[in-house]
């Protein structure tokens, strides 16, 4: 019979192949030149990341999360993530009301 790994074990390897691949990302960003990142960073800013459409930031209890205007996904800045999980079930059923 199989012997499943522990969650331990699978948060240390997710961890590792997560630092694997930020290293690469880093290794590529350092060797774009300046003038290619703020061409990338116009073409992208507000976008989508799913389809490209326009993103529709909305301000709730001074977090700002962003709706696509198309497919309807929700994104999420650094921080904001963590910020939200701190909200009380109340306040997070008006969060999700403002986006039906």
């Amino acid at each position: 019979m199989p012997v499943k790994p522990s969650e331990k074990e699978e948060e240390y390897f997710a961890k590792l192949q997560f630092e694997k691949q930020k290293k690469i990302e880093e290794e590529k960003h350092k060797k774009l030149k300046i003038q290619e990142k703020e061409h990338l960073k116009k073409l992208h800013f507000m976008r989508c990341p799913k389809c490209g459409m326009e993103l529709i930031e909305i301000d709730y209890k001074n977090i700002r999360i962003d709706k696509c205007s198309e497919c309807e996904g929700i994104w999420l800045d650094a921080g904001e993530l963590e910020t939200i999980s701190k909200i009380k079930k109340s306040g997070l059923d008006k969060l999700f009301s403002v986006f039906k």
